[in-house]
């Protein structure tokens, strides 16, 4: 029996092409919204999933757009009365829902403060829509799994149509056009993998680790194991793990390493050196041959990824592999423990 999971995980080409064919104008009238205010700095609000899609904008804007782009502190909002200063600021919240109360208010507070402030959420009457000048509706349809798999590749996709209408190229959007395909492809290469996960049922832990764009995927993978499995893991930036957490590493501590693409970091592979060396158990997900051979588990990607767009491709693979453990470890993928759909915090 196919879960919700599952289905969801599998939908997410034809979401991601809806987003893009209906969503186009809307991304492009923001852009030209965003341009006229000529904004010095971006904020991104946003919990849970939607915060890994945030870690995702800051590299997305800061590359793609030269904008310097920071996390919001929501408690400074709610809970000490403490809001900074947002005076020109382009400020995104990110959430499924648009529920949560902290989000609502960062918007809230800086469209007060004359900010240009935008919405991007699974649900255009929602708070936060409303609390928003702009909002980019996800157009996901219901998703009814407590993880977010589809909403989460479609909050990557508004960002990065937000960001290619801001730089104003045909190519990006071009590049965005194969989008769906490719993670279409990437659906097939990593469901026969499934089965495989039942290898690692016993492990209790694992360290996800990526870098650059790909930050935002090493975190939200440990985020879906940890949801759907019980299993304590954990995403790191690969230059942060060699500043401390290396120190955990050893034959008892599976890594899984995020690498798409052709750009190289030296952390990166001094990670892999390391869990080689420790007798660590490595995953890769990775369009690399050397490293996918490197690697007990190696789950590739289809080749030819825009580096800019990898993250949305990346990602499938991890979910996919969250499925099968927590299958395997007698899980219910579709409603974890102790989780609901929808969260709200102060």
């Amino acid at each position: 029996m196919t879960t919700r999971f599952e289905a969801e995980v599998r939908e997410q080409p034809v979401v991601l092409e809806r987003l893009l064919r209906e969503g186009r104008g809307g991304a492009e009238a923001i852009a030209a919204r965003v341009r006229a205010y000529a904004p010095r700095f971006a904020v991104l609000a946003a919990r849970g999933t939607s915060d890994n899609a945030a870690h995702y904008g800051q590299y997305l804007l800061g590359i793609q757009n030269r904008l310097l782009a920071a996390l919001a502190t929501p408690s400074l909002f709610t809970h000490y009365d403490a809001a900074p200063s947002l005076t020109g600021a382009f400020v995104i919240g990110i959430s499924q829902s648009g529920q949560s109360p902290d989000i609502v208010e960062v918007v809230r507070a800086a469209r007060g403060q004359g900010a240009v402030t935008l919405a991007i959420t699974n649900d255009a009457r929602s708070p936060l829509a409303s609390a928003a000048e702009l909002v980019l509706p996800l157009l996901a349809g219901k998703e009814e799994a407590v993880a977010a798999t589809k909403t989460y590749t479609a909050q990557l996709m508004a960002l990065a149509m937000v960001s290619a209408a801001l730089r104003g190229e045909a190519t990006a959007w071009d590049e965005l056009g194969r989008l769906p395909e490719l993670v279409a492809r990437s659906i097939d290469l990593g469901l026969p993998f499934i089965p495989l996960a039942a290898g690692f049922r016993e492990q209790t832990r694992l360290v996800v680790v990526g870098r650059g764009y790909n930050l935002s995927t090493a975190l939200e993978i440990a985020l879906k194991i940890k949801e759907t499995s019980a299993i304590m893991a954990d995403g790191y930036s690969s230059a942060d793990f060699l500043h401390g957490p290396m120190a955990i590493l050893d034959q008892s501590l599976p890594v899984l390493v995020v690498a798409p693409g052709t750009r190289t970091f030296e952390e990166l592979e001094g990670v892999v050196g390391m869990a080689k060396e420790r007798g660590a158990r490595l995953l890769a997900i990775s369009d690399r041959r050397s490293l996918l051979e490197a690697a007990e588990i190696g789950m590739p990607l289809p080749p030819d990824i825009p580096e800019w767009l990898s993250p949305l491709v990346a990602v499938v693979p991890g979910q996919i592999w969250a499925l099968g453990l927590s299958l395997a470890r007698g899980m219910h993928p579709d409603a974890p423990r102790g989780l609901s759909k929808v969260t709200r915090t102060r």
